[in-house]
């Protein structure tokens, strides 16, 4: 789907494996920059984009604005453990600050409005957790809005999306975007699919010889699940174990079983502990087993050329961390004209602003 008619440019900070960019990609924008820190994640960018460039792997508070190409839109997953729900609890359990106060990761908005500050592309997209909307009741997003708002100007829409409308995941996301001129934008002209229609047998393996097997994912003539995936009695024992505790003290923890009919949790960057939250059935066995990477790859929407060239525990983690890529692409799809049009009004390159 390549929709855009003239060039358009966006930069991927906080790139984690290209999920923003994807979307973008896949309608017709040109990455000019990316910044990711983490190493693992690097690789796996890498190995899917295969620029003349590498990624930056600084720390972005250590990227001068002026380092970063010209570019019309500002991509930025910027982390979210400091407002998510699990994040906030981990961090008050252990006495540590989060949101703003979290000065290791919930300060890092400030680098994006420093960059947009300097830049003043056409339009920005930023993503984070549901619960950034209401975290310290309210006043993180406050800040935020008045910050992109008021402070820089840019006219701003936002909205939850869960990409049960594409994927069949329970996944609920914050998508903020922004433009330096007033637009016709609207987000009654995405166009969702009706909810949960997509169930867990569409990234699940078939496991008959319809696909080919894949490194140690799957295995055989009928590219059957590795056992390794399979949960061993101890670890089954515990979750059963750890899921009626909190049953009869009235709490809703515990792990989620799924079939090939119905969808699932949110696949968390925790996944690669114990898979708790998707565990998949298994017939002819007592235990259940969790997702392969290539099963996490297709449930947050990237197809089988993604190539995973790390760690199952890496793998894991990266695509908890990753944005359910069709949500972004439909999103990216309704930005483009606005973008356009904002570049055609004003027809001269880009510049930096002191």
């Amino acid at each position: 789907m390549k929709l855009a008619t003239q060039a358009i440019r966006h930069v991927d900070l906080f790139a984690g494996i290209g999920g923003l960019r994807r979307a973008f990609d896949a309608v017709g924008s040109h990455c000019t920059f990316s910044s990711e820190w983490d190493g693992f994640s690097q690789q796996t960018y890498e190995a899917n984009f295969r620029d003349n460039r590498k990624v930056d792997g600084r720390d972005l508070r250590d990227v001068q604005a002026g380092e970063i190409d010209d570019h019309d839109i500002l991509l930025a997953g910027f982390p979210c453990q400091p407002f998510s729900i699990a994040g906030v609890s981990k961090k008050n359990s252990l006495g540590r600050d989060h949101g703003f106060a979290d000065l290791t990761q919930g300060t890092l908005f400030f680098d994006v409005v420093r960059i947009l500050k300097r830049w003043r592309p056409a339009g920005f997209l930023l993503e984070n957790v549901k619960n950034l909307k209401s975290h310290d009741g309210g006043r993180t997003f406050e800040v935020i809005r008045r910050t992109l708002e008021e402070d820089l100007g840019y006219e701003l829409h936002y909205r939850v999306i869960n990409a049960l409308h594409y994927l069949p995941q329970n996944r609920e996301r914050i998508v903020i975007v922004g433009f330096k001129e007033p637009t016709s934008f609207s987000w009654d002209r995405l166009v969702l699919p009706p909810i949960g229609q997509t169930k867990m047998s569409s990234i699940l393996h078939p496991e008959d010889g319809s696909e080919d097997p894949e490194g140690e994912y799957t295995l055989g003539p009928r590219a059957e699940v590795n056992s390794k995936y399979t949960l061993s009695d101890k670890l089954w024992n515990y979750l059963q174990g750890y899921a009626e505790k909190h049953r009869a003290a009235g709490n809703g923890f515990g792990y989620g079983l799924v079939g090939p009919d119905d969808t699932c949790r949110t696949l968390s960057a925790r996944y690669y502990k114990d898979g708790s939250e998707i565990l998949v059935k298994q017939d002819g066995r007592r235990n259940p087993r969790r997702l392969t990477p290539r099963e996490c790859a297709r449930l947050m929407g990237y197809d089988d050329t993604f190539r995973i060239p790390v760690s199952d525990t890496q793998a894991y983690k990266q695509f908890g961390n990753s944005v359910a890529v069709p949500v972004f692409e439909e999103v990216a799809r309704i930005m483009l004209p606005e973008i356009e049009r904002i570049k055609k009004s004003k027809p001269q390159t880009l510049q930096a602003v002191a």
